[in-house]
């Protein structure tokens, strides 16, 4: 083998290195202007001069949501949110991740707004491979209306975790092995929504909106996203890596310290389980209901 071929072979094994790890993984510039577009109601949308900070509004013209720019398999997303204050009955903040497929994936944070003085709820749910009917519902124990939390995702091939301030308050484990769906295939958008959800978001929708205390307002602010981008490289974003840090064993299930402040959550905080809602199953829970949480 001459030296030429061999520094030749070199290049690409080099060239195929540095496209595998531009592929694999991004973290933002923290710019909604950059990362995200908006697909509905751009009047209804305000973004700071420097991208860093973004407001929705709903009134009853209309509500307002953005996307992200790119589509994401595994990673850690998260976005900082203050919540529309006082009276937010009816309205519903979202920020979710979902695909794009019929039979879609998708994992939700939801804001259900309240009447002045009762706690908000926080809703979450999994879609994986077309089907729901996941949801857990707790009350915050703060008030998120005053100032900005962080409200992340972490999603790896093991497990999906949802945290508040970095407290786990949800986990969501891969037991695809065992016959229950999880989201591992499709690549999903993340989407940021303010809408008029009176039907059904408030005490069942027995609270509807009150316009007069309009329009409601919900802010987002330094959102951090570091995940595979979408190309089409399964293998890429599948695979364990330096960039790739959310596959590694010490990710795989929730810390010692973690376990401890999701048993709070639990205890404390927890308000509906589906895995406790026997009536809604006709007693025949999902399997998931079954295996361990974490």
């Amino acid at each position: 083998m001459s030296p030429s071929w061999k520094f030749s072979a070199f290049l690409v094994l080099l060239l195929v290195s540095l496209v595998g790890t531009a592929l694999s993984s991004v973290v933002s510039v923290g710019d909604f202007n950059r990362d995200f577009y908006i697909t509905w109601s751009p009047s209804h949308v305000n973004t700071s001069a420097d991208g860093r900070q973004r407001g929705l509004k709903l009134d009853q013209e209309s509500g307002a949501a953005f996307d992200s720019n790119e589509m994401f398999l595994f990673g850690e997303i998260d976005m900082q949110i203050k919540l529309v204050p006082k009276n937010s009955a009816g309205t519903v903040v979202a920020f979710y991740l979902t695909s794009d497929q019929p039979n879609r994936d998708e994992i939700d944070f939801e804001f259900l707004g309240n009447v002045t003085g009762q706690p908000y709820i926080l809703q979450t749910n999994v879609f994986a491979d077309g089907f729901d009917n996941r949801e857990e519902r707790i009350y915050l124990w703060f008030d998120p209306t005053t100032d900005f939390h962080t409200y992340s995702i972490l999603w790896n091939l093991h497990q999906i975790v949802f945290m508040v301030d970095w407290v786990p308050i949800r986990v969501y484990r891969n037991h695809a092995d065992k016959g229950v769906a999880f989201p591992r295939w499709q690549p999903m958008s993340i989407k940021v929504s303010l809408w008029n959800g009176e039907i059904w978001a408030t005490r069942g929708g027995h609270d509807k909106i009150d316009w007069s205390n309009g329009p409601f307002i919900a802010s987002f602010r330094n959102h951090k996203i570091d995940a595979c981008v979408w190309r089409g490289n399964a293998r890429f974003c599948r695979g364990e890596s330096e960039t790739n840090w959310w596959h590694k064993p010490k990710y795989s299930t929730l810390t010692p310290a973690q376990r401890r402040l999701f048993k709070w959550v639990r205890k404390y905080h927890l308000i509906y389980d589906y895995c406790q809602d026997s009536t809604r199953f006709q007693n025949q829970l999902p399997k998931e209901c079954f295996l361990p949480k974490y």
